[in-house]
Parts: structure tokens; sequence; C-alpha cells
């Protein structure tokens, strides 16, 4: 396929998948634990976006830059791979726009928000019910596309998919909870919660088959700059939208530089050990 080993692309779809069913852990992580410590999520979700904004412009957008270069020159080279990453931005914002916000799962609300009583009316447990499926929904719509870029950069440098897949897991945790807590207090149901919270986490592996068989007989040095280019943009947009944004919520005023710089250090640390081994 494209040239690819069969178990290059194994390896590279066991990551997708994993980091896609960390949804998962978000919808048993809502159902019993507390909201009120949320520290360590914090440090978690700032050590996701360091780690995703370093490798997206240290790593991938030089590696598109080197890519359109081989084909095009420098010059050509350099101004494609500019503009394919903020085409990737573009595309990321877009999918964005089209979420309302209210189920949108990188618009985050407080866990209060969510929480009911004894007797809660029923209209209430159907609205909550209602806006959890439409967060499973949006969740998927948004792990499409990571799912895709998750699987490209694993089957191209499976030393960057490592680190990348496990920035994805972390940051589907809180997403897994956003899907299970109103799927829960609205039907009343575990399982339920856990189901929504599982479900939407799959649409990453199959955001990875699609996209592969799409662009597989296209691959080349200048589609494989696309990918590195729009994969990095679509890496920041989440970073700083998404990401860095959650971990002010749910941390305080340090948490969230000390897991950016953090997941900076470590990225920047396994690279370099990369080149002596």
């Amino acid at each position: 396929m494209a040239g690819f080993e069969l178990s290059a692309i194994i390896f590279a779809f066991s990551l997708t998948l994993l980091a896609g069913l960390s949804t998962a852990i978000g919808g048993v992580v809502s159902m019993f634990v507390r909201p009120h410590n949320t520290v360590g999520l914090s440090l978690g979700l700032g050590f996701s976006a360091g780690v995703m904004i370093y490798v997206s412009l240290v790593e991938l957008l030089p590696e598109a830059m080197e890519s359109f270069s081989l084909v095009h020159g420098d010059e050509w080279g350099y101004a494609l791979a500019t503009g394919a990453f903020f085409a990737g931005i573009a595309v990321a914002a877009l999918v964005d726009l089209l979420i309302p916000g209210d189920v949108n799962p990188h618009e985050y609300r407080a866990a209060s928000e969510f929480s009911a009583t004894a007797d809660m009316h029923a209209d209430r447990a159907r609205s909550l019910k209602r806006t959890g499926m439409f967060t499973a929904l949006a969740v998927a719509l948004h792990n499409f596309p990571e799912g895709f870029a998750t699987f490209s950069v694993a089957l191209l440098d499976p030393a960057l998919g490592i680190p990348i897949a496990i920035a994805i897991a972390i940051h589907n945790i809180p997403e897994g909870v956003a899907v299970a807590l109103p799927i829960y207090h609205g039907s009343g149901s575990r399982g339920k919660g856990f189901v929504g919270s599982l479900l939407s986490g799959l649409a990453q592996p199959l955001g990875a088959v699609v996209g592969f068989l799409l662009l597989a007989p296209f691959l080349g040095e200048g589609s494989l700059g696309l990918i590195f280019a729009m994969v990095a943009g679509i890496m920041v947009y989440i970073s700083f939208d998404e990401l860095f944004p959650a971990a002010r919520l749910y941390g305080n005023s340090h948490t969230p530089i000390i897991g950016l710089l953090s997941g900076m250090l470590v990225m920047a640390l396994s690279l370099v050990l990369f080149e002596f081994f």
C-alpha cells in the first residue's frame, strides 16, 4: 500500500486507535471522580499543548519545507509549506465554527453544570441527554481529522508518532468527560455515558483509515509536505484554541504554563536523544 510495510501501517493504526479510545477513560473518570481537584488535569492539558506546539514548529513544519523544496525549490518550498500550515489552521477553525458552541467539546464548561439532583425534572433530564448526544457527535467530528493527523505522522515518522499519540490521548480524556457527564446525568445510566464517550473516540481510527485510503495513491514528496504542514497547523490550532484554554480553566495561574513548558522540554529532550540513538 503506497510502498508502506504492513507492520508500519498496523503500528500507526494501533497508536491512533489507542489515542481515540482514551475518550473512554474520560467516560470512566466522569462517573467516579469528583471534579474539585483538577490540578493534574490542568498540567496534563498544558503538557499536551507543549508537546504538540513544539513538534509542529520544530519538526513537522521544517519537514514539510524540505519535502516541498525537493519538488519546487527552496523559495517555493518555504512558501508552499507556510501556506499549507495556515490552511491546516483554517480547516481546524472551520470545523470549530460549524459546531454550535453549546455542544462544542472545545467550549469547556464546569462539571457542575451537568450536576443532577434526585428531583430533577424530566425535561431537564431529556435536555441533558440530548446535549450529551450532540456533544458525542461533535467530538466525533473533531476526532476524525485528528485521527488522520496522528496516523499520518506515526506512519511517516514513528519516532514522532508516539509522543503525538500520547498528547492526543491526554487531550481526549476531558472530551470523554464532556460526552459522558450529560448522558449519565440525563439518563441515569453510567453504561450509556461510557458507551457515548467510547463511540465518539472511535471516529479517530476511522479518520485514519478513510484519510489513508483517499491519499495513499497520491503520496509523494509534495503530498508528504502538504500532510506534514497541514497536520502541524491543525495541532497548533488545537493547542491554542482547546488545550491551553482548558488548562487555564481547570488549573490556576501557574499550572498551564508549567505543563506547557514541561511538554516542550520533554519533547525536545526526546528528539535530542533520538539523534544520538
